[in-house]
């Protein structure tokens, strides 16, 4: 009787949201979200999210930079979780948990408010600034002595770039608070999915098809990262900054994920002391640092490229396993952290430095002489437009070149949709900040119709939220980048896709 009554009780709205401030995977402050809804006339719980930070802070920066940006963030936080308990819990209060669209719409709207108020302020400062500037220049204090122009030492070369690069682009600026919009936008998904009692994947899915059930549900095929190079290591290479494992189609992702185990137990006994000794018949000793990643992984260092990749080959020929056939292999160059922008080139080993056009051959010959790496991963920095052509008129049919860094943010790429990504055959999306739900299902709609493969990928200060997989299921992501199989946070998630995987 109960449940014949049930059909007849209001819909679920949403009564409260709740923000607080917790901590990520790596210690850092990030966003909480609570959802309350009223379900048959009672308060209820129904589910929460934890945002994930994203740090564009390069690993060498110095320590003030670090230390500006761990304050920035945590004003961020303090900010969003205001936001939430204030003017969303009041904006939100009374609609539907399943009405996405609608959500989103006044998310959006309440987010565009707040970035002119922070363009009105800062446009007052500047006035006032100018204002002072113009009182101080009219006392005479301030007038600089005749005669006193410092002479330029004769002695001293100026270092100019030898050929001119295009310029980095400006770094987006990220709104203060902006994590309330994500966290909160995502948060109602997964209230959605609850009230609506089915998994989250099936209601991004749903959303996605404008409510008609998807064809079919595929996994993405994940990236494993197996070794972290730190860039600033004893070690010379500093063209790399993960080494991802990449499973065959054919297997299913626990089958994947064990042969990813098994070529990652035998890489640390290569690595281990005693084996030294076989690695040293290929004249190379690659660093094992005793540490693990805050990427999930093994840190380690070598001196090239190929000592890597022989390392990664002699590991899978123990184990009876041929790389390119039974497992594939994915860099992530990124780029963008070696440029030195003084010679215009990028620093790809200590000392050795390459232009553009001469990074476009390296890769070239690379692929042509290990065709087991069947993605590689920012390859160059966004700007280098033209060598990025270059790559994919090159490479494009033997292998895929993806923009993660070297893509633009999910508000600019929605605005104009070629708007700096570059010629590429996909781009990794990220779940921060302002991004909402519907930003995601809009945008793989885009990269879908323009034949780019879709990645979804967990930012650097990872949470331990689920919810990314979910995500990646429900929009049909090619690929999921989840990091390695250690460290809580980003296990969770490979856990949460093989679960789904029993479940379809």
């Amino acid at each position: 009787k109960a449940n014949y009554f049930s059909k007849f009780s209001k819909a679920p709205v949403i009564c409260k949201l709740v923000g607080r401030k917790v901590l990520d995977g790596v210690g850092q402050p990030t966003l909480e979200v609570e959802i309350y809804c009223t379900v048959k006339n009672y308060e209820k719980r129904i589910c929460s999210t934890v945002m994930s930070s994203h740090s564009q802070i390069p690993e060498n920066a110095l320590p003030e930079t670090t230390e500006a940006d761990e304050k920035e963030r945590s004003d961020s936080v303090n900010t969003a979780v205001e936001w939430v308990n204030e003017s969303l819990n009041t904006m939100l209060r009374d609609l539907k948990p399943t009405d996405q669209c609608t959500v989103d719409k006044m998310l959006g709207e309440y987010f565009t408010k707040k970035v002119e108020e922070k363009k009105e302020i800062q446009k007052q400062e500047e006035e006032e600034a100018e204002a002072t500037l113009a009182l101080t220049s009219c006392t005479p204090s301030a007038t600089a002595l005749p005669g006193k122009k410092k002479a330029a030492n004769p002695g001293k070369k100026v270092a100019v770039a030898e050929r001119t690069i295009p310029p980095a682009e400006p770094v987006e600026s990220v709104l203060c608070g902006s994590l309330a919009i994500g966290g909160t936008s995502l948060a109602i998904a997964k209230a959605g999915a609850t009230i609506s009692r089915i998994p989250l994947y099936l209601h991004i899915a749903l959303l996605k098809c404008n409510q008609d059930s998807p064809k079919e549900i595929t996994l993405p095929l994940p990236m494993v990262t197996l070794l972290n190079c730190e860039k600033i290591s004893p070690s010379t290479l500093k063209l790399v900054k993960e080494v991802m494992l990449i499973p065959p189609v054919q297997l299913s992702l626990k089958q994947g994920i064990e042969r990813v185990l098994d070529i990652q137990k035998e890489i640390m006994r290569l690595l281990e002391p005693p084996g030294k000794a076989l690695l040293l018949l290929f004249h190379f000793q690659p660093q094992a640092l005793k540490r693990i990643s805050h990427l999930g992984c093994l840190i380690t260092g070598c001196d090239n490229l190929e000592q890597l990749l022989l390392l990664m080959q002699t590991a899978c020929n123990n184990i009876g396993l041929e790389l390119g056939t039974d497992m594939h292999l994915a860099i992530n160059c990124a780029a963008h952290e070696l440029m030195d922008y003084v010679k215009g080139k990028y620093e790809i080993l200590t000392g050795t430095f390459k232009r553009p056009d001469e990074m476009v051959d390296m890769y070239v010959e690379l692929i042509n002489k290990f065709p087991f790496i069947i993605a590689l991963i920012d390859p160059l920095r966004k700007e280098d437009r033209q060598q990025w052509n270059h790559i994919c008129c090159a490479l494009g049919s033997k292998c895929y070149l993806i923009a993660e860094d070297a893509a633009t943010y999910i508000s600019k790429l929605k605005i104009d949709q070629n708007i700096n990504i570059p010629t590429c055959s996909g781009v990794v999306l990220k779940y921060i900040n302002q991004t909402r739900v519907s930003d995601l299902i809009e945008l793989t709609g885009l990269l879908d119709g323009q034949r780019h493969i879709t990645i979804l990928g967990s930012p650097d200060g990872e949470s331990s939220d689920d919810s990314l997989v979910d995500l990646a299921v429900g929009l049909g992501a090619r690929f999921i980048k989840l990091g390695g199989l250690s460290r809580g946070e980003r296990v969770t998630k490979y856990n949460r896709l093989l679960a789904i995987e029993e479940e379809l």
